[in-house]
């Protein structure tokens, strides 16, 4: 009920310009009698209510309309206070605005107000007060808006609520929770923090693919009675919590004034068990489960666009655990996602800004201690996030594509770093260098081209280059990848399997693949402790790998050795190399050119 001007003049009023100057018994004085007569006949016939107010707000006289709808013959409303016949005194607003109109400083005045018509029933009206030409009176105007309001409102209530399941859709959810966030933490009884459970249904496009939409939509009703239900049952904590489909088959429960976490969780477990019972749907007998994100935080710390990503992403996070299931907002677990995102946008870039660089880790003979060796290992240099291992952006590189212009780039600078040693140490048996390469480089690119294309380029020799692969990348190769390996290694390349034994452990299939070295998983040599604690089923397991790697022509290296120990007994059992920590951590090629100088040194003195 807020009064707003609107420029427009008295609804429905048409004074003939003549008759306009005489609204007062002094003005009607001043006409003839036939004229008065005719005045007062329009101004009472006609079928809006009408009253003239004077400067001092009173009624001068009042038609036939007006005293119908208040229920009073027009004669007893002269020289009543006409703001109290329609209601313009009851908030401040409007009664400034009425007085402004009164006085002269406004040209007319318009406001809708609930009034009582003599018989009880309500009504809505729209008022309107307008000045009189060439008086001090003004002309107020009562104009029953009834059914336009209850038009509008059915008319509202279409575009706020969903037509298939009559719950609140995503604009009046949106609505509600802007306004839940924009409430005063101060109210009486209010909790000052709000919660959300973002719900999606598991499979349902099944259901409409096999049994039709309209077991769909049925569906879709039943589920919304049930969540209303499980909803309004919380009693515990007030109930009456909104539930809106927000489209499809995603729904929210919002909690106003929420009490923390536990009671945000009790409603997820409440709607996760009034969905677990079948719906019959006319003769169907349909089951569907589903995932909840659940939200919940001080109102004064977020905004509807934050809660709703954070509610996105934690129903997200339910459906990638499982399914059928609830899953809280994890703060930490969402930075790590920002984080992981903020990579994956920046990454191939990165690679045009040069933001990456090789370190190499050293293969060493565990019979003589001999480098023969080394593991190229790319770092990004981030300049938001620091040094970045491989762990951090691998991953992320195969899934969105780049790996293939990342795997390219350290396969060159690889293969141009080892050349250069060859170079620079004649006198010392050359290192090879060992690459890693992602199954997406072989699916996604002619990795043979790019090999033959940069051995070419930089001059290594292909028996100086060894690629790694992993285990579970290897074994059950077929078509292309296999192709691909057969040509590498026709070329001369070696081919070594990368963390051997968490995968499938196949070793008869390596007999009929282009495999030359194995490359034993850490966790196994992490079994190779001190001899007081050592397991001997990973001794057992680890020499009879080794034992039969050799039989088919393989090598093996040891990784993550650490300990002198573990050196020692990998050496006992025939293991033929060894990389870790005992005898390098990964180092900038410089330092593996001060090596190579040492050697170089060492050959000229015993020569």
């Amino acid at each position: 009920m807020s009064g707003t001007s609107d420029g427009a003049g008295p609804a429905g009023v048409a004074v003939p310009q003549s008759l306009r100057p005489m609204t007062t018994e002094g003005h009607l004085q001043a006409l003839s009698q036939a004229e008065r007569r005719d005045y007062r006949a329009a101004f009472n016939a006609a079928q809006i209510a009408m009253a003239v107010i004077d400067a001092e707000g009173l009624v001068v006289c009042a038609n036939e309309a007006l005293g119908a709808l208040l229920g009073v013959r027009p004669a007893d409303l002269r020289r009543r206070c006409a703001a109290d016949l329609v209601g313009l005194g009851s908030d401040g607003r409007t009664w400034d605005a009425y007085h402004e109109v009164l006085r002269g400083h406004r040209s007319r005045f318009r406001c809708t107000r609930r009034l009582k018509q003599h018989d009880g029933r309500p009504l809505w009206a729209e008022v309107t007060v307008a000045p009189v030409p060439g008086t001090d009176d003004v002309l107020l105007t009562v104009t029953d808006v009834s059914d336009r309001r209850e038009l509008h409102a059915r008319l509202r209530h279409l575009q706020l609520h969903d037509p298939v399941t009559r719950l609140p859709n995503r604009a009046l959810f949106f609505e509600r929770l802007t306004a839940a966030l924009e409430s005063s933490p101060y109210d009486h009884g209010s909790t000052g923090r709000i919660g959300l459970c973002y719900l999606d249904l598991d499979g349902f496009k099944a259901v409409n693919d096999t049994l039709g939409h309209r077991v769909g939509d049925r569906l879709l009703t039943a589920v919304a009675t049930r969540l209303t239900e499980c909803a309004a049952g919380d009693r515990a904590h007030g109930g009456g919590h909104l539930v809106a489909r927000l489209g499809g088959d995603e729904f929210a429960v919002l909690v106003e004034d929420s009490t923390g976490t536990e009671q945000l969780a009790d409603l997820a477990r409440g709607l996760l068990a009034a969905l677990e019972q079948p719906f019959d749907l006319a003769g169907e007998r349909v089951s569907v489960s589903a995932s909840i994100g659940v939200v919940e935080r001080a109102a004064a710390d977020t905004s509807a666009t934050s809660l709703m990503q954070a509610a996105d992403t934690t129903l997200y996070w339910a459906k990638e655990d499982g399914r059928s299931r609830w899953t809280l907002f994890d703060p930490e677990r969402n930075a790590n996602r920002m984080t992981r995102q903020a990579l994956a946008s920046t990454l191939r870039p990165a690679v045009e800004r040069g933001e990456f660089a090789l370190e190499y880790q050293p293969l060493v003979g565990l019979a003589d201690e001999v480098t023969r060796g080394v593991e190229a290992l790319v770092r990004w240099n981030h300049p938001q996030f620091g040094t970045l291992t491989p762990n951090r952006f691998v991953a992320i590189a195969e899934e969105e594509g780049s790996i293939v212009q990342l795997g390219r780039w350290v396969l060159r600078t690889a293969c141009r770093q080892a050349r250069q040693w060859q170079l620079d140490h004649p006198d010392v048996e050359p290192l090879f260098v060992s690459v890693n390469v992602a199954v997406r480089q072989v699916w996604d690119s002619d990795l043979v081209a790019d090999v033959a294309e940069i051995l070419a380029a930089t001059g290594l020799p292909p028996r100086l280059l060894q690629l790694e692969l992993t285990e579970s990348a290897v074994m059950g190769s077929a078509g292309r990848p296999l192709q691909a390996l057969r040509a590498l290694s026709d070329m001369g390349v070696r081919i070594a399997i990368d963390d051997f034994g968490t995968g499938y452990s196949n070793l008869a299939y390596l007999s009929r693949l282009p495999v030359s070295a194995l490359k034993l998983d850490g966790t196994f040599v992490r079994g190779f402790q001190d001899e007081t604690h050592a397991n001997p089923a990973d001794e057992t397991i680890v020499e009879a790998m080794v034992e039969l790697a050799h039989r088919l022509g393989l090598t093996v290296t040891a990784e993550c050795v650490e300990t002198s120990g573990q050196a020692s007994r990998l050496r006992r059992i025939g293991c033929d190399t060894g990389q870790g920590w005992l005898y390098s951590r990964a180092v900038a090629p410089e330092r593996i050119t001060e090596m190579l100088g040492a050697l170089d040194r060492h050959a000229a003195t015993a020569g």
